[in-house]
């Protein structure tokens, strides 16, 4: 029976072939991946330091246990920058020795592109372009390093773009498959150093999957979005459009919380003809740099016109980043989840409500089109059984025009879709389709 319910799901269903047959090839992809264990002994240790195993799975932690306090770890770093700007080695002097025994210093001093600023109350990076940028370092997710500075404001920087980076404040550090590390960080080219306390460890750039300051407080984790749509329109017809959306985002060194919702209320001649809401939620821990697990996903709607007085999804699922260019991220997930609707109203003998078991499978595609446009794209596909609806999704896709650096220029198309709408108490089947189109000013905070 299972088979044919299947079956019966792809045949009518056949648009989404590609996209449910890359979910499942990650899917599988992820199931044969081995496990991911910390292996301290890959840690370069350039002083004596302990450092603790843990459980798979649960990242290490490697704290400064030395006692210093923060300003007496960065003199410890200031020395070691002294100690890097005064090397020369002995060739070096030889080869700008002369006959006479004399030293031209001239030859062996660097030039101003190659001299770097020291760290004093501010954090500095430099890009491939040599140029410096004095603020305060957010955070680096996803390949993007979220920089606030006073001249440029709070800025996103492609992490492939960063030459240098030289922190003042203590950064945690997420390196992959190792630990979190809690330091100063010293980053040039793609050599990576860590200055814990009076231990330093070195890695590689590629090796890091995240960071973010250490310490920092709770509404630095914190960034959104919120976008409205209004239509009033009077004379032959009076009508008026509603519509909110908003997105929520809590970003650490190793985890990603999202929220979401969409509202939209429209009347015409003072006659409601639509009054939906959709809340989301999704948390994210990144095991690696590209697979995620994620404990938890739900959903909250209600669509009186669908017949929906209110429907709730719960589940647990993992996820995998298939690109992560600069230009172009592309994740997706699976997992399944329960699946629970009541009915505003039913036929004689039907069952005001429903639950269920259900595969929810997601995509999340965001493209850099250009230096002023995004463009977005996230879709939601739940395959449950008739009596919840069958076959369902959700899209929404958005092309976010940027005005300022904080106003955006919003078009979002939304399309949502039920195989098998539950029929009203005189026997009416809902329409399957919802489509929404809606252009609107977007707040970035």
């Amino acid at each position: 029976m299972r088979s044919l319910f299947l079956m019966r799901c792809m045949e009518e269903c056949r648009v989404k072939y590609l996209f449910l047959g890359l979910c499942f090839l990650s899917v599988t992809l992820l199931a044969n991946e081995s496990e991911v264990i910390p292996n301290i002994e890959d840690i370069e240790i350039i002083e004596n330091n302990v450092t603790q195993a843990t459980k798979e799975f649960e990242p290490v932690v490697v704290k400064d246990n030395s006692g210093l306090s923060d300003a007496e770890v960065r003199e410890i770093v200031q020395k070691k920058d002294e100690q890097e700007k005064q090397k020369v080695s002995i060739k070096e002097v030889f080869e700008v020795t002369d006959q006479a025994g004399e030293v031209d210093l001239s030859k062996i001093q660097k030039s101003w592109e190659e001299l770097s600023p020291t760290p004093k109350k501010c954090d500095w990076i430099q890009t491939k372009s040599l140029e410096w940028f004095k603020g305060e370092i957010k955070a680096m997710f996803d390949e993007s390093l979220e920089f606030d500075s006073d001249e440029i404001g709070l800025y996103s920087f492609d992490f492939a773009d960063i030459k240098q980076i030289k922190s003042f404040h203590i950064i945690s550090t997420n390196i992959e498959g190792l630990a979190s590390f809690s330091g100063i960080l010293r980053l040039e080219d793609n050599n990576l150093t860590i200055i814990n306390g009076e231990n330093s460890y070195n890695f590689t750039k590629d090796q890091i999957v995240s960071f973010a300051k250490a310490g920092a407080m709770e509404r630095d984790y914190w960034s959104g979005k919120i976008s409205a749509s209004i239509d009033i329109r009077s004379g032959n017809k009076n009508q008026s459009d509603y519509t909110v959306q908003g997105t929520l985002n809590r970003r650490t060194n190793s985890s990603k919380l999202r929220l979401d919702y969409l509202g939209r209320i429209s009347h015409v001649e003072d006659i409601e003809i639509a009054n939906d809401h959709r809340a989301n939620g999704k948390y994210d821990v990144y095991l690696t740099r590209d697979f995620f697990w994620t404990p938890f996903f739900g959903e909250y709607y209600r669509n009186e016109y669908q017949n929906i007085e209110y429907q709730y999804t719960f589940g647990l699922g993992i996820g995998y980043t298939l690109i992560d260019r600069k230009k172009l991220e592309w994740d997706i997930s699976a997992g399944p989840a329960l699946l629970r609707t009541n009915y505003k109203e039913v036929e004689d003998g039907e069952e005001a409500s429903a639950s269920s078991i259900s595969m929810q499978l997601s995509t999340i595609i965001d493209y850099k089109l250009s230096s002023k446009i995004d463009l977005k794209y996230n879709y939601q596909l739940t395959l449950t059984d008739k009596n919840s609806g069958l076959y369902k999704h959700h899209m929404l896709f958005t092309m976010e025009n940027e005005v300022t650096k904080w106003l955006d220029i919003d078009l979002t198309a939304i399309w949502d879709y039920t195989k098998e709408p539950e029929k009203d108490a005189s026997g009416v089947q809902p329409l399957k389709d919802d489509y929404q189109l809606l252009v609107g000013f977007g707040v970035d905070f």
